[in-house]
């Protein structure tokens, strides 16, 4: 398999003209990818205090009840044991 020349800029093929591809627009779909997504970023110095994405969702439902604790999610185990 043969390397592309890395010299040459890449141009459109003389068969195709610009005005055969419509309109561009940057971005056209960056605020429905936004709405779809549930992402947060933490700094780092928080993400240091919770290990995973289940440490982050208690607290952040303690702070939603007030601060009162609650007992941990009953978790499902493999075979029936408990």
């Amino acid at each position: 398999m043969k390397k592309a020349n890395q010299d040459s800029e890449p141009e459109m093929r003389a068969s195709y003209k610009r005005s055969d591809f419509g309109v561009m627009v940057r971005g056209k779909y960056a605020d429905r990818v936004k709405e779809g997504t549930n992402v947060v970023l933490l700094e780092p110095d928080v993400a240091k205090a919770f290990p995973n994405d289940k440490a982050v969702n208690e607290a952040l439902r303690m702070l939603m009840d007030g601060g009162a604790a609650r007992p941990p999610r009953a978790q499902a185990h493999a075979g029936g044991r408990k």
